[in-house]
């Protein structure tokens, strides 16, 4: 992509941003933050509605580019932008309702009109702090384009592209919501009867405040974005990825072994320059590591997360190859990346590090950050480079271990030619062959794949009752659940019946209680205690079709149905 393109990217990616079904409930805000009075009573002028647009907009850009990084120097929780953005909205959406309130809140702002040309007037003050709070909460609305900004921001590497692209989001997402915001304000100060009641307006105004911020905080907001159809995705897909092409030039030959890797037929190719490791807090077992001190040595960089059963039937070959190989000059890095919340604590990480017995070096990528590098995709994965700091091949999930060993083998002796090479090691190969298996289900209701019980899969707490029949590859719920965006947590009488096709069948969960699994008129009950993990809940001597019933004693939190 050209320079010149790019801020036509970003400008665009802002209007698209600023009509998508996720900022469907800020809208309301918008219009009627823009039509109310100002805290004495009086009509607002025009700088109200412009200084609304100009605080979200000023605000969601700067907490993009910057929140992650200063959230993650200060070691702060990634959400605490967000739920600062919901205190705001109740404590502004107060003050619209008691006036008393918000002349007090706007006297820090007191000097911003009288220095800001396009802030001059009555209520901009406010409008501008309304802007700021509703731009916190607007940020994971802003679609591809942002998230590419957002990346850059996470990754340390903001540039003048990232502040261009940066720059024309904020004015093309700008455009939609300041029509919206003097639509208002010209209703409120045409239509007589409007005219005649600023105050209920106002009134009104603080009231859909407050409810924005309670559904922000109980995630009602959520059902928008499932219920209605993006149609805005496509568009925004190509544009985002138009974004990011700049940061990733010079990587068409990763992309390459990586698409080889996907349909297997990886093998032994100049994949480009490995990037260094990025954002990586702490480093488990040893001291940091770097690409350029590791120059002379084969490393392979497997990406993986402590509960996902795929990584787990992995990592014992890449155990084995290091403890095999390592001194002849072979390194293995394990870069946890995690996938679930749980997974970036550290404890946890490395709980589940010494479950596995991995003894290799363990780089925690919290961030992302060396995953955004690699442009990694899937756990696991391996990046398998030589001497000279190329990668020279990509591995995408399971399987293709002799493979693997071998490519190792080779670079270990053209690094040191005429090294006398242990024998390979013999470590069963776990991986799955039963293609018709059932695919990966995740349980909370962000990534919910295969719900099959009645009733809609919302967000909140309710009694489900079981279907008479659950569907093959489909879950239902019985008894009282609480559903979040990633989990799901047991209450009264909670249990799950899954229909599958597998030889085995693990339940990632954690909590303190127990697991009773009945199927085919057999029951048994399996401890839980400590942080999520995999638990198998079916270990049948051949793949078949079956249907198993897990009761979950309450507290217990459930995450996903995964397969062998």
């Amino acid at each position: 992509m050209t320079d010149l393109a790019l801020p036509l990217v970003g400008l665009v990616g802002g209007v698209l941003a600023g009509v998508s079904p996720c900022v469907l409930p800020v809208l309301p805000v918008v219009l009627l933050g823009s039509a109310g009075t100002g805290p004495d009573g009086a009509p607002t002028s025009r700088a109200r509605p412009v200084a609304i647009v100009a605080g979200l907009v000023l605000s969601f850009s700067l907490f993009t580019l910057f929140g992650t990084v200063v959230l993650s120097l200060l070691h702060l929780p990634t959400g605490l932008i967000r739920w600062v953005g919901i205190g705001a909205l109740l404590l502004l959406g107060a003050a619209m309702l008691v006036p008393p309130l918000e002349r007090l809140l706007e006297r820090p702002f007191a000097r911003l009109p009288q220095r800001v040309p396009g802030l001059r007037g009555d209520g901009a003050a406010g409008g501008f702090a309304l802007g700021v709070a509703l731009g916190a909460v607007y940020v994971p609305c802003a679609g591809p384009v942002l998230a590419a900004i957002a990346l850059a921001g996470a990754t340390d590497t903001i540039g003048p592209r990232t502040l261009v692209l940066t720059a024309a989001f904020a004015v093309g997402t700008a455009i939609p919501l300041l029509a919206i915001a003097l639509t208002g304000h010209r209703l409120a100060d045409r239509v007589r009867a409007l005219q005649r009641r600023q105050r209920t307006i106002r009134a009104v105004g603080g009231v859909l405040v407050i409810a924005l911020a309670v559904a922000l905080a109980l995630n009602v907001t959520d059902l928008i974005q499932r219920r209605v159809p993006d149609y805005t995705q496509a568009v925004g897909d190509r544009l985002g990825a138009a974004a990011i092409a700049p940061r990733v030039s010079g990587t068409g030959s990763l992309q390459q072994c990586q698409q080889a890797a996907s349909t297997g037929t990886a093998q032994l190719a100049d994949c480009g320059r490995a990037p260094e490791f990025a954002g990586i807090d702490p480093w488990i077992g040893g001291a940091p590591r770097t690409m350029d001190g590791l120059r002379g040595k084969v490393v392979l960089v497997d990406f993986w997360a402590y509960s996902c059963i795929n990584c787990q039937r992995e990592l014992p070959h890449a155990e084995a190859w290091w403890k095999n190989y390592r001194d002849l000059g072979f390194e293995v890095i394990g870069v946890h990346t995690p996938e679930y919340a749980f997974e970036h604590d550290v404890g946890n990480v490395t709980a589940g590090a010494r479950k596995l017995g991995l003894t290799f070096p363990i780089a925690v990528d919290n961030r992302s950050a060396t995953w955004a590098a690699y442009r990694n995709v899937a756990w696991p994965a391996g990046y398998l480079v030589d001497a000279t700091g190329a990668i020279r091949l990509v591995t995408l999930g399971e399987g293709h271990y002799d493979r693997t060993e071998a490519a190792i083998r080779s670079l270990l002796l053209a690094a040191h030619p005429g090294a006398v090479l242990p024998p390979a090691t013999d470590v069963p190969d776990a991986t799955p062959r039963n293609a018709d298996r059932t695919p990966e289900l995740y349980l909370g209701a962000g990534k919910q794949q295969g719900y099959g019980g009645t009733g809609d899969y919302e967000v909140g707490t309710r009694v489900f009752g079981r279907p008479e029949t659950v569907q093959p590859n489909t879950f239902a719920l019985a008894g009282t659940w609480t559903v979040g965006a990633e989990d799901i947590r047991a209450g009264s009488g909670a249990s799950l019946t899954l229909a599958y096709t597998a030889q085995r069948v693990y339940l990632d969960v954690g909590g303190t209680g127990t697991l009773t699994v009945s199927q085919d008129g057999a029951t048994r009950t399996i401890a839980v205690d400590g942080p999520p993990d995999i638990r198998t809940v079916v270990d049948r001597p051949a793949s078949g079709t079956g249907t198993v019933t897990v009761d979950l004693s309450p507290g217990l939190t459930a995450y996903s149905f995964t397969f062998g």
